[in-house]
């Protein structure tokens, strides 16, 4: 009988989902300590976000100008989230995904008259690329294609949509997120590492939500890291009181204000989505008091009386009793 590779390392490979991992890996936060230097190394890499995100190419100005499809970028991002629900990829696979994604389109355009076809490649070739970055089980090319794609690519083009990736991100696909900055940030909000695990686990909540909203792109990873931790902290009334001019002690070169914004526009288009519900209609019904209808049974009542006698006063006049 042969033995395959998956059934010689089966028992190496962890039954956890991202989901799980989500909701335990912080329980023991407590007792964690930071590697010395981590000031210095968050720090650094505030400085250096900037060369991951597609800011300085006026990305933001193409959309504006409509030379690039805000509708399409939604629906590939739509579906990246699809896929990483799908498969329980980890956030941070769908984030960088999306990053690939517009890095590429800043640099390099695609050919606009031949349909959605070369945003979808594109896709999923960004997406293949993260999980091969993040993932510990790496679907084929053909099974990571599900969740309403509207083409099927053989495995050998999306390999060289890679390849052409790849080149016009020089190979850097290490990409600074916010996630870079969630576990250190979020020990600055509660010190005592009581209530990181849910801090963290609703700020990426929030952090997802924002990935389909390209408003988002004016703002650095470390501000939305940032941001995002601060309204999970406001779920804990000894916690709300940590502001964004608080936030920027935590760490050279956050910028109050950068900070403020992008808490502002996280509060309008993400959480205020979430906390909002839409009012219940109920039916007018109105409300009779006591004295109304006692008025209207006893002038039923009376009405119900004069019609009776005066069918016996018509009937007497006819003869009949």
């Amino acid at each position: 009988m042969s033995l395959s590779c998956s059934d010689c390392f089966s028992d190496l490979i962890c039954s956890e989902d991202a989901r799980t991992l989500s909701e335990e890996s912080f329980e023991d936060f407590q007792d964690f300590e930071f590697p010395d230097g981590i000031e210095e190394s968050i720090a650094e890499f505030v400085e250096g976000e900037g060369t991951h995100e597609p800011l300085e190419f006026d990305y933001m100005a193409r959309f504006q100008s409509q030379s690039l499809d805000v509708s399409a970028r939604k629906d590939s991002v739509s579906w990246i989230l699809k896929v990483q629900a799908f498969f329980c990829f980890q956030p941070l696979t769908a984030y960088l995904a999306v990053n690939y994604m517009d890095r590429f389109l800043a640099f390099r355009g695609l050919p606009q008259a031949n349909g959605s076809w070369p945003l979808q490649l594109l896709s999923v070739a960004c997406l293949s690329l993260a999980v091969k970055m993040e993932e510990t089980l790496v679907p084929s090319l053909l099974d990571l294609q599900v969740e309403g794609t509207k083409f099927i690519f053989e495995p050998r083009t999306i390999c060289r949509m890679e390849l052409l990736v790849l080149g016009t991100l020089d190979w850097r696909l290490r990409s600074i997120t916010p996630f870079t900055f969630m576990d250190f940030f979020a020990y600055k909000v509660d010190s005592t590492g009581t209530r990181i695990g849910f801090l963290v686990s609703r700020a990426t909540e929030i952090i997802v939500k924002t990935i389909k909203e390209i408003s988002f792109l004016d703002y650095s990873p470390s501000s939305i890291a940032v941001a995002s931790l601060l309204h999970a902290a406001n779920e804990f009334p000894n916690l709300s009181f940590i502001t964004p001019g608080n936030a920027v002690t935590w760490c050279p070169g956050l910028i109050k204000d950068r900070i403020m914004t992008c808490y502002q526009l996280m509060q309008e288009v993400v959480v205020g989505q979430t906390q909002r519900k839409p009012p219940k209609v109920l039916p007018q019904l109105r409300v009779m008091t006591y004295a109304e209808y006692d008025s209207s049974d006893s002038s039923s009542s009376s009405s119900s009386f004069s019609n009776k006698r005066r069918r016996l006063n018509n009937n007497s006049d006819n003869g009949k009793l």
